[in-house]
């Protein structure tokens, strides 16, 4: 676009004489469906469209003057603005957070200023919301479902069968470690199922002893033992014409899987203590992160059962095999955390993102989840440091090498990796005083 630069009847002079916050003003109105919004050099809003009040959720008083983060929630902002980085952007999609949690799409467009010595002094950006959907992704593309945030390809192969398999009532069997997200694809299926309007319930098998297990899951009638002084309807009855996860399922003592087995096959239970079968239509989604096949051969648990629960089996990888959702998961519960306050984090030190990336995650996202409040409990700042993260993860590199490896060599090696060739935090990394760990450089000629 060209525009006429004469002093006189030029541009800058109409501007001067309407009023450039004016013309920025008629411009935004002009574009009712676009997020338009203006930061200086410190990143703070100067301008907000009454499109980013319709799309993103905030007011003008809500975000103007304060940090573009504060409405803008993208994850991959956190890490680095791209605006300073690349200065100008060009139809690049994003995903954004809106005020109440909802996530929207949108195409990127953006330009900064630069001063003579090549400072940010700030820039313009508009945002075009384009339709949400969960289809063919790209390698980099993203992909947020019911609570579940990947741009791995086997998450994505499991969340393509969920969304398959929620259309019908067929039993699913979810396989996963412990923290990996079973129970949000519980969620998921239900939500994208006809019966979304109906209750969800959730049961722990492991978290009950056997008799209580029983009541708790088929109820029980007045009388049937002690302490029970009234009729109880069990959770099949309450999960009617609705969902049921059933977490842990391997865990079920022997005596309780053909009951089980009999509500799967024949759609009825019987409260302890009465002989009157009672019509139940739930849809059954179970879990574990044990395998069953393991269980049936060592007489732990029916066959015949274990076919009845994996008619359609789901299967999540742990987050170790899934590096590049580290960093995508930890911006995500990060922005969470800003939203909620008071704590801000608007960037990761490198050595800290390496730290986490290179974390074994036994227990899976729910850890690194926790790792994340832990950091907005006891840290404070705008800036994610080592001094946030819990205790293990300041422990001597030496007790965290991979492959069990303890040799000197490779602690003074992995400790300036991590340090970024910062020699007081790498000799603390290394557990190591400054004066060793010198000594073990020159001895190894690092």
């Amino acid at each position: 676009m060209v525009f006429q630069e004469l002093e006189q009847g030029g541009l800058g002079g109409w501007l001067q004489g309407v009023g450039p916050e004016a013309a920025f003003r008629i411009l935004t109105q002009l574009l009712p469906d676009a997020v338009i919004f203006v930061v200086n050099a410190d990143r703070d809003l100067l301008l907000w469209s009454s499109g980013a009040e319709k799309y993103l959720g905030f007011t003008a008083d809500q975000v103007l003057g304060r940090h573009c983060l504060t409405g803008i929630r993208c994850g991959r902002c956190l890490g680095s603005c791209g605006l300073m980085a690349y200065g100008k952007i060009r139809d690049v999609p994003v995903l954004l957070h809106r005020a109440d949690g909802q996530e929207r799409s949108f195409r990127k467009f953006a330009q900064s200023f630069l001063g003579e010595e090549g400072q940010f002094l700030g820039g313009i950006e508009v945002l075009l919301p384009v339709e949400d959907s969960v289809g063919p992704t790209t390698s980099d593309e993203e992909v947020h479902f019911h609570g579940i945030v990947t741009r791995d390809p086997g998450m994505m192969q499991a969340i393509q069968v969920i969304r398959n398999v929620a259309e019908t009532d067929a039993t699913v069997l979810v396989r996963g470690e412990s923290g990996t997200g079973k129970e949000l694809v519980a969620r998921a299926i239900h939500e994208e199922s006809q019966r979304r309007d109906r209750t969800f319930l959730a049961v722990n098998c492991a978290a009950f002893t056997p008799s209580l297990l029983e009541s708790e899951l088929f109820g029980h009638v007045k009388g049937s033992f002690t302490g029970a002084s009234a009729d109880r309807a069990g959770i099949f009855v309450q999960a009617h014409r609705g969902t049921l996860f059933l977490d842990e399922v391997a865990e079920l003592p022997l005596e309780l899987q053909s009951k089980l087995l009999r509500v799967l096959q024949e759609r009825v239970v019987v409260p302890v203590g009465s002989n009157r079968p009672q019509p139940v239509d739930v849809r059954v989604v179970a879990a574990t992160h044990h395998s069953l096949r393991d269980a049936v051969k060592a007489g732990k648990f029916r066959e015949d059962l274990m076919y009845r629960l994996r008619v359609v089996p789901v299967f999540l990888p742990p987050l170790r095999e899934r590096p590049r959702d580290i960093e995508l998961l930890l911006q995500h519960f990060i922005q969470k955390g800003n939203q909620r306050g008071p704590r801000e984090i608007r960037g990761i030190l490198p050595e800290v993102m390496k730290l986490l990336r290179d974390h074994d995650w036994p227990g899976n996202v729910r850890e690194l989840q926790n790792v994340v409040e832990y950091a907005f409990a006891v840290g404070r700042g705008p800036t994610l440091g080592l001094q946030d993260l819990p205790p293990e993860f300041r422990e001597p590199v030496a007790s965290t090498l991979p492959g069990g490896v303890q040799d000197e060599l490779q602690r003074v090696r992995v400790a300036l990796t991590a340090a970024h060739g910062n020699m007081g935090k790498a000799a603390e990394l290394a557990g190591m005083s400054r004066t060793s760990f010198w000594r073990a450089r020159k001895k190894y000629g690092i």
